[in-house]
């Protein structure tokens, strides 16, 4: 009863190399050191917490300093290697880097490295946590690093390598520890177990190397909390499930059921039995998250697989199998993804129930709402531009039709319209627009002979490309995007399979050829031709490149002019006859914007191109 009682931590901690559980790149390595009197003068451990760092660099001391070494295999009576083990050496110096912060500390450490070993063959320093050294304590320790005196050794250990600086970093040997495996701690613990005859089940044993996150030492410190409860019965699962506060696999698994099959009523009464059980709320979601985590392993992964992902056992497994056909691989990352969200607001609310039992029946919920996500998002694609409306654009804006001279009558001839071949024959007055195939090209016609029936149509130059041009620049809803094509682009080639744009100025093609602008016009070609991902090239202009004249300002005639032959009807169906009034009146309409169109390019030809710009993004004009 006398006999002070020590942690199992430090009674199993290793004192050989080949005690070291894991880490075999590490123990390599230091051995072939030793072996090869290939001993630097400072070393790097890094990891995560209890994977050995401090363990591995006493270890290292002692097998320096044995007095039958240096050696892979240190005796462990003599006099350094007791001292070592008791944490009393003369020569191996350990500093807690965290309460040694200061520059003062690392010049003591200066002035005593200074000083030969007493006892021993090297004098080393090992420096734990040392990146919570200040920057002007590593400053005073980088020339000693860097050069030593004979015999001195640095070992630093530290769990956050990015906050050590990079001048300490290169003048070091490291060394990274890796977490260690599941099946090498659940070895190590029933070893202990048998040594300490602790009766406890292989179940269980998995259970704490699951909850240590790869380190040792939180592994066996866990196992000795459990020790006390040795008695008849094994330790099992659910005892280390209620010593940590942990749900068991039932209890989630009934729980998830009554999520998954959408039972609001259902979930909140069993929640109310697990959080009057003394369970907290973070921790509840936290290990439904866990559990909906190895249900979506089990869905996806191979049975060899989940079994190691999830280190469940046989009848476990069946049942997240049996529980994964009821639901979708979407869904349970959604439900996995609220999880996290709501364990945010538990961790910053002032009533963790109220948002629990939200949590939970947002959850059992699941049909419903994976119907809402999906329709919002489609909303979304949609109000983003992302989704092209192909039946939507099912009818395009006609070109002007063709008039060729032997459609010409005499002068007083009765009016009639020429439908386009494919067109569908319906009065003017009732189709403003025609269905025409993308394929249709328009024939360069005179001012005197342009006739379009389609009264909203803009008044063209003639020309195929300038048309086409036209209506590309009209698709383009992004004002400036408008405006800087309008400016400075010109069109070389217009067609379904390729569309071709110059830029005058380079610096306006790295805008146009990148970001929203060049989609715009992409999406500007689509609406054109009514197809998706349209072929666009914006380039510099080359020597060979056709300009696109503007539309000439129609003559103006002193004399009365002569009534213009109108085209004359292909006789496909019986039409209804429209009056010459019409057509007059149509020719006016159609005329008009192109005068007022060319005046306005007169009128902004007095200005200069940057001026033009802003009328044109800004809809405004210069007032005198």
């Amino acid at each position: 009863m006398n006999e002070k009682y020590i942690p199992l931590y430090r009674k199993y901690r290793p004192q050989k190399l080949e005690e070291v559980v894991g880490q075999e790149h590490i123990k390599k390595a230091l051995k072939n050191a030793i072996e090869l009197n290939k001993i630097s003068h400072a070393y790097l451990f890094t990891g995560p917490r209890g994977t050995g760092k401090t363990s591995t660099a006493r270890i290292f001391a002692k097998s320096l300093n044995c007095k039958e070494g240096p050696t892979i295999n240190p005796c462990g009576v003599c006099e350094n290697c007791v001292d070592i083990t008791n944490s009393t050496p003369m020569d191996v110096i350990e500093i807690d880097a965290a309460s040694n912060r200061k520059v003062e500390d690392a010049q003591n450490i200066l002035e005593k490295v200074m000083y030969a070993p007493v006892n021993s063959r090297y004098k080393i320093y090992i420096i734990d946590e040392v990146h919570m050294l200040s920057t002007t304590a590593f400053n005073a320790l980088l020339k000693t690093l860097e050069e030593p005196p004979e015999n001195v050794i640095f070992i630093l250990a530290t769990t956050e390598v990015h906050k050590v600086l990079d001048t300490i970093k290169s003048r070091c040997q490291r060394f990274d520890f890796k977490r260690i495996t599941t099946d090498d701690i659940v070895k190590h613990l029933r070893y202990i177990s048998d040594k300490e005859k602790i009766n406890i089940t292989d179940d269980a044993l998995f259970t704490i190397a699951k909850n240590s996150a790869g380190g040792m030492r939180d592994s066996i410190a866990l196992l000795d909390q459990l020790s006390v409860l040795d008695g008849e019965e094994a330790i099992s699962t659910d005892d280390i499930n209620n010593l940590l506060g942990r749900l068991s696999f039932d209890t989630l698994n009934s729980l998830a059921d009554k999520i998954v099959n959408s039972k609001p009523q259902q979930a909140i009464e069993e929640l109310e039995n697990i959080y009057n059980s003394g369970n907290e709320p973070v921790q509840i979601l936290t290990n439904l998250m866990d559990y909906l985590k190895n249900l979506l392993i089990v869905k996806n992964c191979r049975k060899e697989i989940a079994f190691e992902l999830t280190q469940a056992n046989d009848a476990q497994v069946k049942a997240l199998s049996s529980q994964a056909e009821n639901v979708e691989t979407h869904q349970i990352v959604f439900l996995i993804d609220k999880c996290s969200e709501y364990i945010k607001e538990l961790k910053l609310t002032n009533n963790p129930r109220l948002w629990l039992e939200v949590a939970i029946i947002d959850l059992a919920n699941l049909t419903e709402n994976t119907s809402l996500v999906e329709l919002q998002s489609r909303i979304a694609r949609l109000e983003g531009g992302n989704v092209q409306p192909a039946k939507v654009s099912a009818y395009k804006t006609a070109p002007a039709p063709v008039m060729k001279p032997e459609m010409q009558k005499a002068e007083h001839a009765k009016p009639d319209i020429v439908l386009h071949k494919d067109a569908e024959s319906i009065p003017v007055q009732q189709k403003p627009q025609e269905k025409v195939p993308v394929e249709a090209k328009v024939e360069n016609i005179s001012n005197d002979n342009d006739f379009s029936p389609m009264p909203k149509s803009k008044h063209s130059d003639g020309g195929d490309i300038s048309v086409l041009w036209s209506r590309l620049l009209e698709n383009v809803h992004s004002a400036p995007t408008r405006a800087l094509l309008k400016q400075w682009a010109n069109p070389v080639k217009i067609a379904p399979d390729e569309t071709i744009l110059t830029m005058k100025n380079e610096i306006f093609l790295n805008q146009v050829q990148s970001g929203s602008k060049k989609q715009a016009v992409v999406d500007a070609v689509n609406a054109l031709f009514a197809q998706e991902n349209s072929n666009v090239i914006i380039r510099l202009p080359h020597a060979d490149d056709v300009q696109v004249q503007p539309a000439s300002v129609p003559e103006v005639h002193q004399e009365q002019p002569k009534p213009k032959p109108s085209p004359v009807m292909k006789p496909v169906q019986m039409e209804p006859e429209v009056q010459p009034e019409e057509v007059e009146k149509l020719k006016e309409e159609i005329h008009k914007p192109a005068k007022s169109e060319s005046a306005s390019k007169i009128v902004d030809s007095l200005h200069s191109d940057n001026v033009n710009m802003v009328m044109e993004i800004f809809e405004g004009k210069v007032i005198d």
